[in-house]
Order: C-alpha cells, then sequence, then structure tokens
C-alpha cells in the first residue's frame, strides 16, 4: 500500500472528512538536496474538510493531523502541507 493510500485511509477513518486530497509533491523538490530526484513520496499536501476540527484552532488541527500521521513520518515521510477547514469555512482549492 502507498504512502499516500495509507495516509487517505488514516485521515477518513479518523476525522469522516466531507472533502479530502493527499497529494504527493514530492516531485516539486527535486534537487533541493544534493541526493534526491523528487522521486517516492516525501513531501504530502493534506487538503482535508472535516466537522471534526470544529471549535479547533489551526495550530490543534495540524496537531491532530500529525498525531494521526506519526507512524508515515516516522517511516519516512519528511514534509506535509496541510490545509484543514470546517464544513463552510472559505478554502483556496
Amino acid at each position: 500500500m502507498s504512502l499516500q493510500t495509507r495516509i487517505e485511509a488514516k485521515l477518513k477513518a479518523a476525522f469522516s472528512p466531507e472533502r479530502l486530497m493527499v497529494l504527493n509533491e514530492s516531485h516539486l523538490h527535486a534537487g533541493h538536496q544534493p541526493d534526491f530526484d523528487g522521486g517516492g513520496e516525501t513531501h504530502m499536501r493534506v487538503r482535508i474538510v472535516a466537522q471534526a476540527f470544529a471549535g479547533l484552532s489551526r495550530v490543534a488541527r495540524h496537531r491532530a493531523i500529525n498525531e494521526v500521521l506519526k507512524q508515515e513520518f516516522d517511516d519516512g515521510l519528511h514534509a506535509l502541507a496541510v490545509e484543514p477547514a470546517v464544513p463552510g469555512e472559505a478554502t483556496r482549492w
């Protein structure tokens, strides 16, 4: 199972989102380190809309997502961009 698929499954189970997009942006970071060609699944972006975030600050939302994905960081996820929202909040996507 790919890292992207694992992330999607864990976030669905934890937050029951109305909308969820997990994007692999690793290719955008090619060359940032001498031996990194942009392959693999090291840099991901999560766009998620879930009622579970109601009443939480942006920081608390990020922390909740990072806690759910702790194992993925331990397994090699290097960077995670998070765009959380509750239903009705404006998003840029």
